[in-house]
């Protein structure tokens, strides 16, 4: 432990300074392109050999032992959330990191500058990769449609995309650490499927012939009212939460809205909890446009996967955190929370697990949001998942080589759950009138 203390002592400052600049330059996801090239940088003069993710943001580093052995991969997120009212929110985008991001890549950086010293290789085995990975919040559905349309990415998360595109092969376990009021774990996090709405109705004069046009903008708050109306139908135990928000609301007020745009989530604690929910929801949103004559394009997209954290690697975040922060309380908490990442879809296929460092305080994703304690955020946080990272690989790899015997993946390789995450993908108009005045619906 005096090894890793020191040397991440040695870099404190180094730090310190990367969690101020990402937090004063926020962006969003696969828009982070100031904090990948701000990183990078740090990485490159700290003497790694960086893989830069091809096309969009991000990129990581390996480092290989010599020493035959399990590897394991450490992450940290790029991405901000988007709150306009923040004091700090960048005043163009609204974006800033009331999500804590910041302070995992601060972490992030300094486990890169400890591993520079040779004491704290010593002993290890195995590989360790380091991934700087983007757009763990999943937001601007439209904008990231758009770049799937254009080729650029296949997956609205960065972690399934990096998945996709082979960046984790080889990758044994994962862990990060998020940002957290105190140092804690929780069993896991619901998933969600992505939705885009868009609600297609006939534009006319609202004044002098509104009777000419069919109004999406009513339309699409039927579908609202139709979705609200449905929600004593979800079952407390599979903890569904469906929030959509309405981005596009008309062009202009004497027009009648010809096209509404909708985005929301449907999560669940489940696979099957996401399904059931979401056709609940298409149905209703196609009935309410149906009931006045428009259209509606529901573009469903898969989201993360129920993230299950890995028993075997919360006992190893919970040893750790006794021998690295023996002054903080550790606390394991059993119930699964209803917020959502892209973590779930490694733990479909690796051991993973993603803990808490204490050092925020405010509300997530709100406007009261700061980092007030940076020394257990960054710095503490460094020192604990070195520690976990001894655990593992430590003592020939004999913790993680266990791990992995004992885990039981939900998909037996990326190929299959990326399947299952393809096979979640629909779009177009949900909708076709016939002449005769009856019409056909598809909610699936």
């Amino acid at each position: 432990m005096n090894t890793i203390s020191n040397a991440v002592e040695k870099y404190r400052q180094l730090i310190l300074d990367a969690e101020r600049y990402i937090w004063a330059n926020p962006e969003t996801g696969y828009r982070e392109v100031k904090t990948t090239k701000y990183l990078a940088d740090r990485f490159t003069e700290l003497g790694y050999e960086l893989t830069m993710a091809e096309g969009i943001t991000g990129f990581y580093t390996v480092i290989d032992t010599g020493r035959e052995g399990p590897e394991v991969l450490i992450l940290g997120e790029l991405d901000s959330v988007i709150c306009a009212e923040h004091k700090d929110a960048d005043p163009e985008t609204g974006a800033v990191h009331s999500c804590g991001h910041n302070a995992q890549c601060a972490a992030l950086l300094g486990i890169a500058a400890a591993l520079t010293d040779k004491d704290v290789l010593d002993g290890l085995c195995g590989r360790i990769r380091l991934c700087a990975v983007p757009a763990e919040e999943l937001l601007e559905i439209e904008f990231r449609s758009e770049l799937k349309k254009q080729g650029k990415i296949k997956y609205y998360g960065g972690k399934s995309e990096f998945l996709s595109r082979g960046y984790f092969d080889g990758v044994d376990l994962a862990f990060m650490v998020h940002t957290g009021p105190q140092y804690f774990v929780r069993a896991g996090y619901v998933g969600c499927l992505a939705k885009n709405i868009t609600y297609k109705g006939v534009a006319a004069h609202a004044g002098g012939t509104p009777w000419l046009g069919r109004n999406a903008l009513y339309a699409a708050t039927c579908g609202l009212n139709a979705v609200n109306a449905i929600r004593e139908t979800f079952k407390d135990s599979e903890l569904v939460r469906v929030h959509p928000i309405i981005t596009t609301g008309g062009s202009m007020v004497n027009a009648i809205p010809d096209k509404v745009v909708l985005e929301s989530y449907v999560r669940g604690a489940t696979f099957d909890a996401i399904a059931e929910t979401n056709a609940k929801v298409n149905r209703a949103l196609c009935g309410a446009a149906l009931s006045l004559g428009t259209n509606v394009d529901i573009e469903d997209i898969p989201g993360y996967a129920p993230l299950i954290n890995n028993k075997d690697m919360v006992q190893v975040a919970v040893e750790a955190a006794e021998i690295a922060v023996p002054e903080e309380k550790f606390w394991v908490d059993p119930t699964m929370s209803t917020g959502s990442t892209d973590m779930g879809d490694l733990s479909c296929i690796m051991p993973v697990v993603q803990p808490y460092a204490r050092g925020r305080r405010g509300t997530a994703h709100g406007a009261d949001y700061e980092i007030y304690d940076p020394e257990s955020a960054c710095v503490k946080n460094a020192k604990w998942q070195l520690t976990m990272l001894q655990i593992l690989l430590g003592n020939g790899g004999a913790r993680a080589k266990e791990i992995i015997k004992n885990f039981k993946p939900l998909f037996a390789s990326k190929e299959e759950f990326l399947a299952y995450q393809d096979s979640l993908f629909s779009s177009g108009d949900r909708i076709t009138y016939r002449d005769n005045n009856t019409a056909e619906i598809d909610t699936h």
